[in-house]
């Protein structure tokens, strides 16, 4: 079974870049299954009703978030019947939402968990070495895949190796730049420490250059523009044989200078 894993969606620029490229990747790499990170798809934070339906018609099957999971107040109103989204399972109780789900596909049960880190974050989350824990006393999948969004790569690294053997995959998201450091690790996991972006190719993590560069020089908080650029696809493929271990992971990246 191949099992593709989306890096960070984000704009209206990742959504295009999924509808012209997510079927061609999925004949070319003989794709089974799709898993995205949608937190930036609707104009660089959060997801609205409509952007979560149309992922579901192209053919994905899971969808996680992270920080900006409620940036679009409308989840409040279609959260509870939105059964393939998954909000980062440590979040702050009081928050509504699915942080691991499990569903049946071709003979197997595939479990997606979202996760997230606590080094330079907003620091509200529950530690996520703690909190999988209790999950993983209770796991019966064949294959479960942590979408770890994270910011620092110490982090996502130990909680890689932390994981080893545990759980199928440690996919790295949030940082949008894709990392060159995907293995399997001793112990059976998939790791990479950041998938990166699906979003505009010529920016700043999907921000317009000039403004991320003013702000940088002069300390001004310019305001938050979406980069007007050609589009980059970034996703992580998962090889899985008959007895569910994950034996190859893969980057793949499609932009102006990587042409599928």
């Amino acid at each position: 079974m191949n099992i593709l894993f989306i890096g960070d969606v984000f704009s209206s620029i990742g959504r295009e870049m999924i509808e012209k490229y997510l079927p061609q990747i999925k004949e070319k790499y003989q794709v089974d299954f799709v898993i995205a990170n949608v937190e930036n798809a609707t104009h660089g934070k959060g997801l609205i009703k409509k952007h979560y339906e149309n992922f579901l018609f192209q053919g994905i099957s899971l969808m996680t978030m992270g920080n900006h999971t409620f940036a679009k107040k409308e989840l409040f109103d279609y959260i509870d019947e939105a059964d393939r989204l998954i909000v980062p399972y440590n979040q702050p109780k009081a928050l509504p939402g699915v942080g691991s789900r499990e569903i049946q596909f071709q003979g197997r049960k595939i479990r997606v968990t979202n996760l997230l880190g606590i080094t330079f974050m907003d620091g509200k989350s529950q530690n996520p070495f703690e909190v999988i824990d209790d999950l993983l006393k209770e796991d019966q999948s064949d294959i479960h895949i942590i979408d770890f969004h994270a910011e620092a790569t110490s982090e996502k690294v130990a909680l890689g190796y932390y994981l080893d053997g545990q759980v199928s995959a440690v996919l790295g998201t949030h940082t949008h730049v894709t990392t060159a450091d995907e293995k399997i690790l001793p112990q059976g996991t998939a790791y990479q420490s950041d998938v990166g972006m699906t979003g505009p190719y010529h920016s700043v993590i999907g921000c317009d250059t000039n403004s991320i560069i003013k702000r940088m020089k002069t300390g001004i908080m310019t305001p938050f523009q979406i980069a007007e650029s050609p589009g980059q696809f970034r996703a992580t493929l998962l090889k899985f044989n008959e007895k569910n271990q994950c034996k190859q992971i893969q980057r793949i990246c499609v932009d102006p200078d990587h042409p599928l």
